[in-house]
């Protein structure tokens, strides 16, 4: 299961995502230079799914309620934006002045429920959500690539978020398809044959990351970079796997 060696190869030239837009047929399109074959992993960044889904909201159609505005004051955020972070969470995990951490109605915690103005390139009252369904949409992808290239495949949405404890960013999978997602290392043997009781490894997590580093995060306008030289298709696990339980959290 552990390569030795991985490829990780940025699409260039990406057009710009709108409403509607036949995703699939674009990310195959712009491939082709790249090849898909067995083994590959395509890794899709969120923003491009949430454009093509038409995920836009603009803040001046947006009605806050008494609670976003006491929010809004307390954050120093706008109404309007605060009523969107309710309307994408659970629960509202911790908050101070220019800072909401959201549990997104998903699973994931983050900050603003992952709701982002930047790279949204229409009016600056326009932000945009985080797709409808993530792990449906890769699965729905992964239809379409795997049957154009006759090929075992798999398709992650990353997106980048801070993490407890840590500084900067890093991407993960907010969803993923045709692969384990979590890879469960309990009870395999060590190096000295004791058998491991922790380790789970977040698959789909380490090879978002892996591809955010070609994709990049800023003005790149590279969304899609494909993965080669990692197998991992002997079994399959959802991609809400990664999200720890409730029970589960002790940071929080």
């Amino acid at each position: 299961m552990t390569p030795r060696k991985l490829e990780v190869i940025a699409l260039d030239d990406f057009p710009f995502i709108s409403p509607g837009d036949d995703l699939a047929s674009i990310i195959l399109e712009r491939s082709h230079t790249a090849g898909l074959h067995d083994g590959d992993i395509l890794v899709i960044a969120q923003k491009i799914v949430s454009k093509a889904e038409n995920r836009y909201r603009n803040l001046n159609d947006i009605n806050p309620s008494t609670e976003a505005i006491e929010l809004a004051a307390e954050t120093e955020k706008d109404p309007s934006l605060v009523e969107l972070i309710l309307q994408e969470s659970v629960e509202i995990v911790r908050h101070r002045p220019s800072v909401i951490i959201a549990r997104h109605r998903l699973g994931y915690v983050l900050a603003n429920a992952g709701i982002d103005a930047s790279n949204v390139g229409r009016t600056r009252e326009h932000v945009l959500l985080l797709p409808e369904d993530p792990n449906k949409t890769c699965q729905e992808l992964l239809q379409v690539f795997s049957d154009s290239c006759d090929a075992r495949l798999g398709v992650i949405i990353n997106d980048s978020l801070g993490r407890a404890w840590r500084r900067g960013t890093a991407s993960i999978a907010l969803g993923s398809a045709g692969f384990p997602a979590l890879l469960d290392l309990r009870e395999n043997p060590d190096l000295d044959q004791r058998p491991l009781k922790v380790s789970m490894v977040g698959l789909a997590d380490e090879l978002a990351s892996a591809a955010s580093l070609v994709q990049g995060q800023g003005n790149e306008g590279r969304p899609v970079a494909i993965i080669k030289g990692f197998d991992p298709f002997n079994f399959e696990v959802s991609g809400t796997e990664l999200t720890r339980p409730e029970d589960e959290d002790l940071f929080r």
